[in-house]
C-alpha cells in the first residue's frame, strides 16, 4: 500500500529536520518553494534559500521568488552564476542543462563548505524520475539531495501539499529556463536570452500566465493554452507591437497551443486534510 500524502509530508519534514541545516536551490517554482517552506518550518534560521541569478532566469521570476521568501519570512540569498561563459553550455546541445546545473551546484556546494551548511537541497520530485534530466545527474555528482524525491512525493502531491500549507505558488505554472526556448544547436548568448525575456514580458503584462516564446531567428513563435488563443487574437495588435519591439520581425501564434499542465488540474480537484505545524 502506498503511503498517504500526509505520511509523505511527515517523512519530508523528518528528513529535512535531521539534516541540521541546509541551503535550498530555490527558483520560486512550486517544487523548490515547498522544499524551502518545509526547511524553514523545521530548521528556522538554519535554512537558507539560494536564488541562482543569470541571463537564463527571467527578472520577473526572481522578483516573485524574493517576494514569496519575504512573505514566509525565509532568509534568502542571490547567487550569481555564469554558465553562459561555459562554451559547452553556450553550444546548446542535449547536455546544456547539465552544465547549467553544474555551475549552480558548484557555487552552492562551495558556500556550504565554507559556511558549514549541512546539506544542499533541490526541488526534484518523484515524477521527475521518468524524464531525461541532465540536471539531476549534476545534482547527484555534487551530493545534492532531493528531499521530495526521497519522500516519494509526486508533482501532483507537491501541489496538494503546497496548497494545504498556504503557499501562493501552489498553482504556479512550470517555468523552464529561457534557454529552453532556443532550438538545439543555436548558440546561447545573454543578448539572445534578454530578447526572449523581453518578448515574454509582453505576454505577462497582458495577463497571460502559461506561455512560451520560441526563438526562430527573426520569428517569435508564441505558444499558449488552446483556450487562451481567442484572447490572444483579440490582443493581436498589442502582442505584435510588443514582441517586435523586443527585436523580432515576425510574430507567429502556434495553433497547436501549449500543452495544458494537468497536474494543476488534478491537484485542484483533490483535497486532503493535512496536519500543518509551523516551527516558531
Amino acid at each position: 500500500m502506498n503511503p498517504s500524502v500526509q505520511e509523505k509530508l511527515d517523512t519530508l519534514r523528518r528528513s529535512i529536520r535531521q539534516m541540521g541545516s541546509a541551503l535550498v536551490a530555490y527558483s520560486g517554482g512550486v517544487d523548490s518553494a515547498l522544499v524551502m517552506a518545509v526547511a524553514h518550518e523545521q530548521l528556522g534560521s538554519r535554512a537558507l534559500a539560494c536564488i541562482g541569478v543569470s541571463p537564463s532566469y527571467p527578472t520577473r521570476e526572481m522578483r516573485h521568488a524574493i517576494e514569496l521568501a519575504r512573505q514566509l519570512g525565509v532568509p534568502y540569498r542571490t547567487v550569481n552564476t555564469e554558465e553562459y561563459l561555459d562554451p559547452r553550455y553556450a553550444a546548446n546541445d542535449a547536455s546544456r542543462c547539465f552544465f547549467c546545473k553544474t555551475e549552480l551546484f558548484d557555487q552552492l556546494c562551495r558556500i556550504a563548505r565554507e559556511e558549514g551548511w549541512g546539506a544542499v537541497l533541490d526541488g526534484n520530485n518523484a515524477s521527475d524520475l521518468g524524464d531525461d534530466r541532465p540536471g539531476m545527474t549534476a545534482a547527484r555528482q555534487h551530493g545534492v539531495r532531493s528531499p521530495l524525491l526521497e519522500a516519494g512525493i509526486t508533482k501532483v502531491e507537491v501541489r496538494l501539499i503546497a496548497r494545504e500549507l498556504g503557499l501562493s505558488a501552489w498553482d504556479k505554472p512550470a517555468m523552464a529556463c529561457l534557454s529552453s526556448r532556443v532550438p538545439r544547436g543555436v548558440h546561447i548568448t545573454p543578448e539572445l536570452l534578454k530578447q526572449i525575456e523581453s518578448a515574454e514580458d509582453v505576454l505577462v503584462e497582458l495577463g497571460f500566465r502559461q506561455f512560451r516564446v520560441r526563438h526562430h531567428g527573426e520569428i517569435a513563435r508564441i505558444e499558449l493554452p488552446a483556450d487562451e488563443l481567442p484572447r490572444a487574437l483579440e490582443l493581436r495588435r498589442q502582442i505584435v507591437e510588443g514582441v517586435r519591439k523586443a527585436g523580432y520581425r515576425h510574430v507567429a501564434l502556434d495553433l497547436a497551443g501549449f500543452r495544458d499542465e494537468t497536474d494543476v488540474a488534478e491537484a485542484t480537484a483533490q483535497v486532503v486534510p493535512l496536519r500543518v505545524t509551523v516551527k516558531s
